[in-house]
C-alpha cells in the first residue's frame, strides 16, 4: 500500500505525540486572580489569549513553578503575590477559624510518562487515577498556636510565613528539581535584557542541551583549567607575598554553568538587539534535539520583534516537533497564522471560564491563517462590536454613533467597531457565535436587501447577532444612504468645482477622502441613516 509523504509524516507525528511526555490539564486553587481555574490543554499547541490582566501570564508562571518544583523560585516570587487576593480578603473578614485558612493549589495532569509510575495516583482534586504533580501551600501544623496569636490580634495581617510549601506527585510523594518528570523552560520577552533571567535561560539551554555525564565532565575540566591558570599565570605573584595569596573562585557559584553564554556569529546574544536576543532564544529552545525539552513556555513573543522577523518565527514555531508549545500572545497575528482552533480565551470578566476554538470550522481557521488582515482578538476579546464593510463607515462610524446615542461614544460604551471585507462577515459572525459576543452587522444591501441581508445570513442571527441594512433596495450602498438623508451637508461640502460627476457620485467614487472630508469639516451635524440609527440603539440595549 502507498503512503504520500504528507500521509506518512502525520503518521510518524502522531505516533511521537503518543511517546511525548505532555501536560493534558491545569487546575487552579486560590493561585494570582484565579480562585478557581481548570484548563485542558493542546498535546501540541495553546495560543493563550486574552486583556492585561486576564491571566495569560499567571498560567504560563503556574506551570513554571511546578515543573521546577522549586522552592527557592516560590520565596523569590512570595506566597503574598501568589494567592488569590480574594481568598485572603475573605478569610480576613469571616471568623478567622485555622480550618478556613486557604490553601494555594496547582495541580499539572501529565501523559505519555511511562518511567515515572510514582505519578499515577490519586491524591488529586478529581479524586481519581491519574498521572501529575502539584504544589500545596498550606499552614504548617507545628506552627498552629503561632497562627493562633496572630489570628487574635484582629489586624489585617495574613500569616504567609506560618505556610509551607511542597511539590508532590499524586501519590503524595515528595518531588524534588532534579527528578522533575518534564524537561521544560519558560521565555519571557518582558524580561530579555535581564541579566538574571539572561543567565537562567542559558543555564536551563545547557542543562537541556548537556548530559549529565558531560555536565559533570565540563565542570571537573573547568576546575582543572582554572587550577591550571592559577600555578602558570599567579605562580610568580604568588611567589613574592607571604601570608596571603591570589586564587579563583571554583564554588558553585562561580562554576562553568555560572560563566557560559550563548553567542551568534561569536557575538555574545546578550550584546543584541531585544528583538534579535528574542528570536534567538526561541529558536534556540525550538531546535529538535532528541529529548532536550519536553514543553515551551513563551510569555508575549512578539514583543520587540519587527514584522519580518515575527513572520520567521512563526514559521519557525510551525516547524518545531517533539514538544509541546505553550504561547500567551496578544497577537492576532501569531494567533491565526499558527492555528486559530488551539486557541484559548481567559476572560477579565469571568476568569473561571475560558473560551476555546477548537470547535471553528477548519474552513474559518484557514481562512484567517491566509487573510491579509484581521482583527479576530479584537472581536475575541470584546463584549460588544460593530462590524462594517469599508473605509468609508469605518471613519465615519464614531461619529454616527455619538449623533445617534446623544452624545455617548463607543469608547464609554464598550462597543469595538471592527472594519470587515463584506466577504469576511460570516467567518466573523462564526467566531462571535461561539463565544457568544453581541455583534450588530452594518452593511449594504447591494440592491438585493432580502437576499442580502436577511436570507444570507438565516443560520447566524440570533439574539446576540443582528444585521442591520437599509430596506430600500434602491438605497443599494453606504454611500448613497449618507448623501440622501444629508444631502443639504454634502452639497454643500462637494458641489463646488463638480464639473462632471454629481455630489453622489463623486462620493461613491472617493469614498474613504468623501468620509475623512465629512468627518472633519461636518462631523457632528451628520444623520446617520436609519438602519445605522436602529443599529447603535439595539447595540446600546
Amino acid at each position: 500500500m502507498y503512503y504520500s509523504p504528507d500521509l506518512l509524516q502525520k503518521i510518524n507525528f502522531l505516533g511521537e505525540l503518543k511517546r511525548m511526555a505532555i501536560i493534558k490539564r491545569l487546575v487552579l486553587r486560590n493561585f494570582k486572580r484565579f480562585k478557581t481555574l481548570e484548563i485542558e490543554f493542546d498535546p501540541e499547541l495553546t495560543i493563550l489569549v486574552g486583556g492585561n490582566e486576564a491571566g495569560k501570564s499567571s498560567v504560563l508562571q503556574a506551570l513554571d513553578i511546578v515543573l521546577s518544583a522549586s522552592r527557592s523560585k516560590v520565596e523569590a516570587l512570595g506566597l503574598e503575590t501568589l494567592f488569590n487576593a480574594e481568598c485572603i480578603a475573605e478569610f480576613l473578614g469571616s471568623e478567622r477559624k485555622i480550618a478556613n485558612l486557604p490553601e494555594l493549589l496547582v495541580e499539572v495532569y501529565l501523559d505519555g510518562i511511562a518511567d515515572h509510575p510514582d505519578l499515577d495516583g490519586r491524591n488529586n482534586s478529581k479524586g481519581a487515577d491519574h498521572l501529575g504533580i502539584k504544589m500545596v501551600c498550606k499552614p504548617v501544623d507545628e506552627y498552629t498556636k503561632e497562627i493562633q496569636a496572630v489570628l487574635a490580634e484582629k489586624h489585617n495581617s495574613f500569616p504567609f510565613e506560618y505556610y509551607g510549601v511542597h511539590f508532590l506527585t499524586f501519590t503524595d510523594e515528595a518531588i524534588f528539581p532534579y527528578r522533575k518528570p518534564l524537561k521544560h523552560l519558560l521565555i519571557d520577552s518582558s524580561l530579555i535584557n535581564n541579566e538574571y533571567a539572561t543567565r537562567e535561560y542559558t543555564r536551563s539551554m545547557y542543562a537541556a542541551h548537556a548530559t549529565v555525564v558531560e555536565r559533570n565532565l565540563h565542570g571537573f575540566e573547568y576546575r582543572k583549567a582554572k587550577s591550571k591558570f592559577k600555578d602558570n599565570v599567579f605562580k610568580a605573584m604568588n611567589d613574592a607575598l607571604d601570608t596571603y595569596k591570589f586564587d579563583i573562585r571554583t564554588s558553585p557559584k562561580a562554576s562553568v554553568e555560572t560563566d557560559i553564554i550563548i553567542t551568534e556569529g561569536d557575538i555574545p546574544i546578550d550584546s543584541k538587539g531585544k528583538g534579535r536576543q528574542c528570536f534567538i532564544k526561541t529558536e534556540f529552545a525550538l531546535r529538535n534535539r532528541e529529548h532536550a525539552l519536553d514543553v515551551l513556555l513563551l510569555e508575549e513573543p512578539e514583543n520587540h520583534l519587527s514584522h519580518v522577523h515575527m513572520r520567521k518565527l512563526i514559521e519557525r514555531i510551525r516547524a518545531s516537533l517533539k514538544k509541546q508549545l505553550f504561547i500567551a500572545t496578544h497577537s492576532s497575528f501569531i494567533a491565526t497564522r499558527l492555528n486559530l482552533k488551539k486557541v484559548l480565551i481567559l476572560s477579565e470578566e469571568n476568569p473561571s471560564r475560558p473560551a476555546y476554538l477548537k470547535d471553528l470550522s477548519q474552513g474559518t481557521a484557514d481562512f484567517f491563517m491566509k487573510a491579509p488582515d484581521n482583527n479576530v482578538l479584537e472581536l475575541s476579546l470584546c463584549k460588544k462590536a460593530i462590524l462594517v464593510e469599508g473605509d468609508a463607515e469605518f471613519i465615519l462610524m464614531d461619529a454616527l454613533y455619538q449623533n445617534s446615542a446623544g452624545g455617548a461614544n463607543t469608547d464609554t460604551d464598550g462597543v469595538h467597531v471592527i472594519s470587515v471585507d463584506g466577504t469576511s462577515f460570516k467567518r466573523y459572525l462564526e467566531l462571535a457565535k461561539q463565544l457568544g459576543i453581541k455583534v450588530a452587522v452594518i452593511r449594504d444591501n447591494d440592491g438585493d436587501y432580502q437576499a442580502n441581508c436577511v436570507t444570507n445570513y438565516a443560520d447566524y442571527a440570533t439574539a446576540s447577532i443582528q444585521i442591520f441594512a437599509d430596506t430600500d433596495d434602491t438605497r443599494y450602498t453606504f454611500e448613497v444612504c449618507m448623501y440622501q438623508d444629508n444631502k443639504v451637508t454634502c452639497e454643500g461640502l462637494f458641489a463646488e468645482g463638480r464639473k462632471k460627476l454629481t455630489v453622489e457620485e463623486y462620493m461613491l467614487k472617493n469614498k474613504a477622502d468623501a468620509a475623512f472630508q465629512l468627518l472633519d469639516k461636518k462631523g457632528a451635524e451628520l444623520v446617520a441613516p436609519g438602519y445605522i440609527q436602529q443599529a447603535v440603539a439595539w447595540i446600546r440595549a
